[in-house]
């Protein structure tokens, strides 16, 4: 079969070249791009699907950044395929995300043959009652499932000692730039998968930067939606305040298309996707895609303290260089700005972010594990006897579980929670909200990852866009956040950064050596 592919894509190319039509590869596809190849007959569903599981093959057992493989996908390529001959046919549209792979976090549920697991065995062979609600508009919109991303086992929430990328099931994920450094996470499979040319776009979940920490350190684009733009239906959750998913990819556009798949009410997660539907324009927000979309915005710069994380000798020039681009693309940089209040913010326990979240953690995992048809766990308490009675598949000789047993031992939502709960909401409004009104912003600009607190309390958007690399080949981005509902603003702003700067390159030591047409033909 591997060769009949490879010579029909062999024949395929020669015709290409004899009708003057470019070569067609993969590595670093675009969306648009793979719909162009698709509609002018250069491409099917099904020789991307064998590409990518190809790669995956390949370069997985390094990175670890896929957990399982949808054994159904390549026939959902094929039905892909043959729904588009249809549409063709009938001159019938095409959506933007129909035949398009796309891989899910190991903690977003589906309905079919892959397991939801978030990296931890006490979930294995467990069975959902349906695929969470991003799922069913993904396959509504004729995505590929390809399978589930790695992720941090619980969150990270299992033990401080566990570091990024680990979990039990998938082992260390890796960092495809630079091996020894962090892929970050928990959405770090979802990154890593995407960076290496693994699946075309994958999504995430964050509650506090497991969107923006691991497109920053895997120089991939992340968009971490307004609280409730999303729905979490179906996503092993932690808090209901602040879970949200989104999309993560190598390009602003394709993050977009798929953030416009994937928005919306829904009657499952009823009150949150209710307040943020409001914020949805019509038409979507592909409209906000405008490489002129820096012009007239006003951005504040935050500098303190997150300039200190960045490498002093190379991405701190870069840097500088970055804001010089966006003055010149017609941007006003409001420079040196403070955030009040912000060492505060940062630290979980003085904010009482972490006395809120390991409560809301217990509740909403118990009541998501007593939805299952089927599981080994029904409880939080059950999770934690099964890593005590399995210490060989859960590794807990080396990784603890003094998290878990943390969230085990609260009691709900008592007084003390509801006093974090209204200092987070004070944070907030005395912090970035009132940054922002006073100064009139549309965006606010960070160096890096690390302002995921601040935007992460308030339930608030942000994108994080490739912005370098420093001297050890480590990648580098910059984070623009808004307020509820910006998100329109914030596209506009990410997108024309993107196309003015550039600057996203793919691993160089796991990338595809060719294009894909060459790289098939070669087992002929």
């Amino acid at each position: 079969m591997k060769f009949l592919i490879s010579l029909l894509l062999l024949i395929l190319g020669l015709v290409n070249k004899i009708n003057g039509q470019d070569e067609f590869v993969v590595q670093e596809a675009t969306i648009d791009g793979i719909q162009r190849a698709l509609s002018e007959n250069r491409l099917t569903s099904r020789q991307l699907v064998d590409f990518y599981l190809d790669q995956i093959e390949t370069v997985n057992p390094v990175l670890r950044g896929v957990i399982e493989v949808n054994p159904e996908a390549r026939d959902i390529a094929d039905a892909a395929d043959r729904d588009r001959e249809r549409r063709n046919r009938d001159r019938r549209p095409v959506e933007k995300l129909h035949g398009i792979p796309v891989l899910l976090k190991d903690s977003i549920a589906t309905k079919d043959k892959l397991n939801t697991t978030v990296g931890s065995y006490a979930l294995l062979g467990s069975e959902v009652a349906r695929d969470a609600t991003v799922v069913e508009r993904l396959r509504k919109a004729g995505a590929i499932i390809m399978g589930k991303a790695s992720a941090n086992e619980w969150y990270g929430l299992r033990s401080i000692d566990i570091p990024d990328g680990w979990c039990a099931r998938s082992g260390q994920g890796r960092n495809p730039y630079v091996l020894s450094g962090s892929p970050c996470g928990s959405s770090s499979g979802s990154a890593i998968s995407v960076a290496a040319n693994m699946v075309t776009v994958s999504l995430g979940t964050e509650t506090d930067g497991s969107i923006l920490c691991p497109a920053d350190c895997n120089s991939v684009v992340g968009i971490k939606p307004t609280v409730g733009l999303t729905s979490r239906a179906g996503v092993i959750p932690i808090s209901p305040r602040q879970d949200t998913v989104g999309p993560i990819s190598r390009t602003v556009s394709d993050a977009v298309y798929v953030l416009d798949t994937i928005a919306g009410f829904d009657p499952r997660d009823f009150e949150a996707t209710k307040e943020a539907a409001k914020f949805i324009p019509k038409g979507g927000y592909k409209q906000f895609l405008n490489k002129d979309g820096l012009k007239g915005k006003r951005l504040g710069v935050v500098r303190n303290p997150f300039l200190a994380h960045l490498n002093k000798s190379t991405a701190v020039p870069t840097f500088e260089h970055h804001l010089n681009t966006l003055r010149q693309s017609g941007a006003t940089v409001v420079d040196d700005l403070e955030i009040a209040n912000v060492d505060v913010i940062l630290d979980p326990y003085q904010s009482g972010e972490e006395v809120v979240l390991l409560a809301e953690f217990k509740l909403a995992l118990n009541d998501y594990l007593k939805e299952l048809i089927t599981s080994p766990v029904r409880s939080l308490s059950d999770v934690i006897a099964f890593n005590d009675n399995n210490p060989d598949l859960e590794d807990t000789r080396e990784y603890g579980q003094e998290v878990l047993i943390a969230a085990e031992m609260t009691n709900g939502i008592g007084e003390e929670e509801r006093q974090a709960i209204e200092m987070l909401q004070n944070l907030s409004q005395e912090g970035i909200e009132k940054l922002m009104n006073e100064n009139e912003l549309d965006a606010v600009l960070t160096p890096g990852w690390e302002v995921s607190p601040v935007l992460a309390i308030g339930g608030y958007p942000a994108i994080s866009v490739p912005a370098g690399y420093d001297s050890d080949g480590m990648p580098f981005g910059i984070c623009f956040g808004g307020l509820k509902g910006s998100e329109p603003q914030l596209i506009e702003i990410a997108y024309a950064f993107e196309q003015a700067t550039m600057v996203r390159r793919p691993p160089p030591r796991f990338s595809c050596p060719s294009p894909f047409l060459e790289k098939l033909s070669k087992v002929v």
